[in-house]
């Protein structure tokens, strides 16, 4: 039998979410249900900043009423404040009145794990993911404890990067435990869905699925989480932002003019909600040809270092357009434990000491922001 929102609906209506009985779905804080063809289901809990500690109970019990109907795959439920209890489902108040800011839930430090730091990009396309990856591996070959998020739920590509294949063994209490490859704790949406899946996920979907990745892993105890972002400004980096405390954020960008000024917004972005610049890389920055060895400028050169110093952020380097990157990355094997010692391999760990001495010499981690929505 598929699973309906109706069945959904009907389970939820058993969780209560206060001493007087009222259930969840009768207190006017559901958002929209969705349940995909896959029998996933994905819902979000509307809550008042005070109330994030005690609504986590009601969010598990959500979570384990709709497990328990026969034919669902799997439940992203989150607990989230971005707009007020009883709003309608476009996100306004019955009144229809737009309200002036909305509060965001007090956001809580994942246990064992010292610093998050989220690899962002204002566009696609401009070698965010591989960045995050090598420097990833960069931090842990200064022999610290590292993990690694793929959020970019749309475009995973960590399973493919790090040559892992598989799916993450459900612990106790419906915790999952991270894949492992080159010594770092991984976790990716690519593990638990088909690699040609389109993932056709609203916002409210997309922000319970980073939330789950994030909380009901068991991560243990890590010096740093690196987070792989999905490109650009949206739900996902404002999901970041409230749910958990970001050290900082590294922002990839290619030299070129149309991919800085995304660039510039990914920036903006950050500063906006008081998450620190960790720093700025430019990518596919020089392509020098494998048989005459001349230099190109394929994407201009020097953009993104022109505008770190323009925005007043650490510039973090300089990553070529090579094959042998490439090369290297497509066959699971990075090149920062494939050539350890090479010239691309040292980029990225120059880049991985200037991020740990930005992390180690400041506060281990900034209070949550409070994000206004104008």
């Amino acid at each position: 039998m598929a699973i309906t929102r109706e069945h959904v609906l009907q389970a939820l209506s058993t969780v209560p979410v206060d001493a007087n009985g009222t259930n969840l779905v009768a207190s006017g804080r559901l958002s929209d249900v969705v349940v995909d063809d896959a029998g996933r289901v994905m819902f979000a809990i509307t809550i008042e900043p005070s109330e994030a500690a005690s609504m986590e109970r009601v969010r598990q019990a959500a979570v384990t009423a709709v497990q328990g109907l026969p034919a669902v795959k799997g439940v992203f439920a989150s607990l989230t404040a971005d707009r007020p209890a009883g709003a309608g489902p476009s996100g306004s108040p019955p009144g229809g009145a737009r309200p002036r800011s909305a509060a965001q839930p007090k956001n809580q430090r994942i246990p064992g794990v010292q610093h998050v730091i989220a690899v962002a990009s204002g566009k696609g396309g401009v070698g965010k993911s591989t960045t995050a990856c090598n420097l990833a591996l960069g931090l842990k070959a200064l022999g610290l404890k590292v993990g690694l998020l793929d959020a970019d739920i749309y475009g995973p590509s960590m399973p493919k990067l790090l040559g892992i294949h598989g799916k993450p063994r459900l612990l106790e209490n419906r915790i999952l435990e991270p894949m492992e490859a080159y010594g770092i704790k991984v976790m990716s949406i690519g593990f638990l869905v088909e690699e040609e899946a389109a993932m056709i996920w609203r916002g409210p979907m997309v922000m319970s699925a980073i939330t789950q990745m994030l909380r009901e892993v068991a991560w243990g105890d890590l010096d740093v989480l690196v987070v792989d972002m999905p490109p650009g400004t949206g739900d996902a980096q404002l999901t970041m932002a409230q749910a958990t405390p970001l050290a900082g954020a590294v922002i990839v960008s290619t030299p070129q003019d149309l991919a800085l000024i995304d660039a510039r917004r990914g920036v903006s972005m950050f500063k906006r909600v008081e998450i620190p610049i960790l720093g700025i890389v430019e990518n596919m920055a020089t392509f020098v040809c494998p048989h005459c060895g001349q230099s190109s400028h394929i994407f201009g050169h020097g953009g993104a270092r022109d505008e770190a110093a323009r925005l007043g952020v650490p510039f973090l380097g300089e990553v070529p357009l090579n094959m042998t990157i490439r090369e290297l990355s497509d066959a699971g094997r990075p090149v920062v434990v494939a050539e350890p010692e090479g010239p691309h391999a040292r980029i990225y760990k120059d880049m991985a000491q200037q991020v740990w001495t930005a992390l180690s010499g400041g506060a281990a981690a900034r209070p949550a922001p409070r994000i206004v929505i104008e």
